[in-house]
Formats: structure tokens, sequence, C-alpha cells
């Protein structure tokens, strides 16, 4: 029998690039890792971040349980609020709208998912919409929050205020953050390992391992490593992003909306000292100053500042881990901010980085299971990105290349079994649930021509009553919560 030995632990991890990416990675390492460990950040405040990111969605709440973030204190530090889900509007055209809530949808009786239920009731006309059967949905109607059982939910806030608060954790937790701009990155000349960076000062930041958190630039991933960049252009067509700030209205949203124009689609996120709006698009299709004279004509207030532009690939970095080399966020690959997956892929990164932790010595088995799975994360988010720019119905060019485009091959499977029979399958590794495939296909126009034949089970009395019970539920439930701004101000107002 083998018997283990204790593992060579690391010496100094550095962390090149601050910014959400960072400062996330930063605060978790050094909640985890033994202090024995060296962590060292370096970033230049001379270098911009990129803001686009101020949603998010539940498995947020897991990166600040593990971190024992005070959720009002983090809240009022950011300017941020809360959020049920996000708003569709104008996908499937004119005044067309749904909402994708977070939590369950309805209830399952028995072995038959409540949709088949509600599918059934629905085709003899005795059915609400989908969203009357969602407890979220029921109180982002009508602008309604408070922490409740039944409502599963998520954040906005500012993402530098974020950043700069994590920081503030870091650093108190023994980060050593380090100011300056690199110009360089060190290679041994036998392992091809990375073994430090150099400064534009001269100075010389060495450590055994590195995280790559310096955005779309991948530094040390793709320029240093050569790591290719595998483009989804084809699948996600927007490549840039016009971004500006308004001033707050009434009421305060409890949601993202993200609303569908000619060219690409435009994203509202409601903080307490502003609202973030942005407009993602195809240069192909529209240029930079279109882009921004539609952006500033629909807006719900005064604009604050200048837009700002972003370029983008929508894509992945071939591997995510190579040699002693971890990419996060932006240096690993690009989702745009659709379903606000952008700030969970790097807390998912660094929790799955945790799970493989490496060692001093060989790290062959951790990094081919880490890049493994990372590879499976990003196509399912792929997936269902691409849902939405597939199944819309919207006369424009851009949109009808959406329709018409081939699609990959899981996706193409995934709706073809909902329209056969209503079947959803969540595989192991899908961030999103069956009950957000769910809002998405059927928001969308995507319906099954059938239900489960188990779902007939039930009589027509039986089946009004279970539906109706739900609705009235969630109904109450609503009516009971305050409003959205009076639980922010109550809990978690930022200090002006």
């Amino acid at each position: 029998m083998t018997i283990p030995t204790p593992p060579v632990p690391l010496k100094t991890i550095v962390i090149v690039g601050g910014g959400t990416a960072g400062w996330i990675a930063a605060a978790m390492l050094a909640r985890f890792v033994p202090r024995t460990t060296k962590i060292r950040l370096v970033e230049s405040d001379a270098i911009g971040t990129v803001g686009v990111g101020e949603a998010t969605i539940p498995q947020i709440r897991l990166l600040t349980a593990a971190l024992g973030i005070d959720e009002n204190a983090m809240l009022a530090a950011t300017q941020g609020t809360f959020k049920l889900g996000i708003e569709f509007v104008d996908w499937t055209g004119p005044d067309s709208r749904y909402m994708h809530a977070f939590g369950a949808v309805g209830r399952g009786l028995g072995v038959v998912p409540f949709h088949h239920h509600w599918l059934r009731a629905q085709a003899s006309g005795t059915a609400a919409p989908l969203g009357d059967y969602i407890a979220s949905a029921r109180a982002a109607a009508d602008a309604r929050f408070d922490r409740h059982p039944d409502l599963a939910y998520a954040y906005h806030f500012d993402a530098t205020l974020l950043a700069r608060w994590l920081r503030g954790l870091a650093e108190a937790s023994g980060v050593d953050r380090i100011e300056g701009r690199i110009v360089t990155a060190q290679r041994d000349g036998e392992t091809g390992d990375l073994t430090g960076v150099a400064l534009d000062d001269g100075r010389a930041v060495e450590g055994d391992f590195f995280l790559d958190c310096s955005g779309f630039r991948s530094l040390l991933l793709g320029e240093t490593l050569g790591v290719a960049f595998e483009d989804w252009s084809h699948w996600l067509p927007c490549d840039r992003a016009m971004a500006v700030a308004c001033e707050t209205t009434a009421p305060l949203l409890p949601y993202t909306r993200a609303t569908a124009r000619p060219v690409g689609w435009q994203w509202r996120i409601p903080l307490q000292h502003r609202t973030g709006n942005g407009l993602v698009y195809a240069a192909a299709h529209l240029s930079d100053d279109e882009a921004v004279s539609r952006l500033l004509a629909n807006l719900d207030g005064v604009v604050i500042g200048d837009p700002r532009p972003l370029r983008f690939a929508t894509g992945k970095r071939a591997t995510f881990w190579e040699r002693n080399v971890v990419a996060l966020g932006l240096a690993s690959g690009f989702m745009e901010p659709l379903e606000s997956t952008s700030i969970h892929m790097v807390q998912s990164a660094v929790a799955r980085l945790l799970s493989l932790f490496p060692s001093a010595g060989d790290n062959a088995a951790a990094r081919t299971a880490y890049n493994r799975q990372t590879h499976v994360e990003y196509d399912t988010v792929r997936d269902f990105l691409i849902l939405h720019y597939h199944a819309n119905r919207r006369p424009e060019p851009f949109w009808q290349r959406c329709r018409d485009m081939p699609l990959p091959e899981r996706l193409a499977e995934k709706i073809a079994q909902f329209r056969a029979a209503a079947i959803l399958t969540q595989d192991v590794a899908d961030l999103f649930t069956e009950p957000a495939w769910l809002q998405v296909m059927i928001g969308q126009g995507i319906h099954p021509v059938t239900w489960s034949p188990l779902a007939e089970a039930l009589s027509p009395d039986h089946l009004a009553g279970f539906l109706a019970d739900i609705r009235e539920r969630h109904a109450a439930t609503a009516r009971e919560l305050p409003a959205h701004a009076d639980t922010v101000a109550r809990h978690c107002m930022a200090k002006r």
C-alpha cells in the first residue's frame, strides 16, 4: 500500500490584476489558504477596470457566505440593491415581455414536474401566465422585496465599489497589494513555468503560482504562455457595448431589464445612486455613433457622464490552467452580460481552484480536472445565452441571422426535447437549472407539442385547485412584502 505524504505548500501566489476578479480571488485565498503561503496582488491605478457586470445571480450569496460577509454592509458600501430576476422585453416582438425569475416555478406534484400540469391547464385555457406561479416574479412585478423563504435573490451593485470593498477585506486578511504596471513575465528556462513578473520601475515580483486577472489582455495565459482563444462570435455575434449611467427613477425595481433592440439589446440595472445602462451590439450592423444615439434615446432618467465604449469577443481560452498559471475573469474568456454570469464565473473558478488546490509539486491531475470542469461550465452557459438569440421573433436582419444560425448539438437537442414533449434535463455541470430553461423557453416562444401522460392523472377540478392554490400563495406573499425601496432604505442604504 502506498503511504500518502504531505504536500509541499506553495510559498507565494501572485495575482496579476485587481478589479472584481482579482480581489474576489484575493479575498477567497486569504480566507482559506494557510498563512504560510504569501498572497500578493499586483495592480496599477493607471489601468482602468471593466465595470460592465453590475448584476449577479443567486450563487453570489455562496461567495458572501464563504467570506463571512455582512450582506447589508456590503450593499451599503457598494450602493447595492436586491435582484429577483431579469425581465426580457421585446425579444419576441413589440411589447412582449417575460421574467426569468429566480427560484422554483410552482411545485411538483408526485413525480410530475410542475410545468407539465401548467401546460395541460394552458391548453384548456385555465392557466395564468407562468410568472404567476413564481414567488420572485410576483414580488418583482410589484417592485416589492424583503428576505423571505419563498424568494431567491441576488444583488445589483457598483462593481468598482465592490472591488474596492473586497480589497479592504483581503488586505485586512494579509494580502499584500503591490502598486505597479507589469511590463513582462519571467519564465524558467527549463520548465517554462512562470517565476515572476517585472514592473515598469524595475522591480520584480516573484512567485511559484500565478493567477491571471489582467482582463481581456490575458497577460500571462494569452500573451506569455500563448494559450489560444476560441471565438464564439458565430453564435453570439455582439462584439461591442456602450455603457452610461443615468439618474435613478421610482420605483426602485428589484430586477434587471434586458430590452431587445434592432441590433443587440440594452441593459438596465438599478442601483441606489444611479441606474446602469448599456447597449450590447454588433459592430457589423451598428456603428459606435449610432449605438450612442440609440442608447441615449432610451434612458429612463437624466444621463450622468459620457457613454463608455467596450470592445470584446465572446469565447474562451483553449485551457484555463496552463503550467503554473490559472486565468480568471476576462483573462480566461468572456460571456456577455445577458444573464449576469460574469462575477459568478470568477467565484466559481476560485471555488474550483480551492477544491483542486495546487502544491509546489506535480499538479497535472488537478490541472486536467480543473480544465475539463471549466470547459463544461463555459459551454453550458454559452448554450443558455445562445438560446435567447436564436429563439427570437424580431424582423430585423440581425435577428433573422440569429434565428437561422446552426446551433451547438447539445442546445439543439435540449430545444428539440422540450418542443416534443416538455422534457427538461439538467446536466450535472449546468449552471442554469430546469426552472431557468423553462422560463426562457416559454418566454421566447418555444412551446411543447404535448406534456407528460402522468399529468393526466389529475381531474380537471383538482388541477384547477392545485394551480389556484400556488398562484394565491405567491400573490399573498407579494402583497405582504414592503416596497423594495423601503427594504433598501431600512437595511442597507449607503452613507451620503
